[in-house]
């Protein structure tokens, strides 16, 4: 059995903690370019699908299973971020309906 009450090396915590805004200037991102960028990303996976299959059709890839994982990914990938506009919109429309 472990003896666990030899505590001696653990502090309470950290001297100090930056304050929420200080860490959010250094990263700060704007929500529409992280959604813009979360576009470019669901399309590049569409258009490397697109071209797995055109590939495919040509006789470039032989293997059927590279396909159909870069088909399954932007498949998925665009099904989420249809999920994540839906639940933004859901959201949007709540706020309007609630009275000021």
């Amino acid at each position: 059995m472990v003896d666990l009450s030899a505590t001696g090396g653990i502090t309470s915590g950290p001297e100090s903690i930056p304050s929420v805004s200080s860490q959010a200037r250094k990263g700060r991102t704007n929500f529409a370019d992280l959604f813009k960028g979360f576009i470019k990303d669901v399309n590049r996976l569409q258009l490397e699908a697109d071209n797995a299959i055109e590939l495919l059709a040509t006789g470039g890839i032989t293997e059927i299973h590279q396909v159909m994982v870069a088909v399954e990914e932007a498949n998925i990938a665009l099904q989420l971020m249809l999920e994540v506009r839906n639940r933004l919109l859901e959201g949007y429309q709540e706020l309007m309906r609630m009275p000021i």
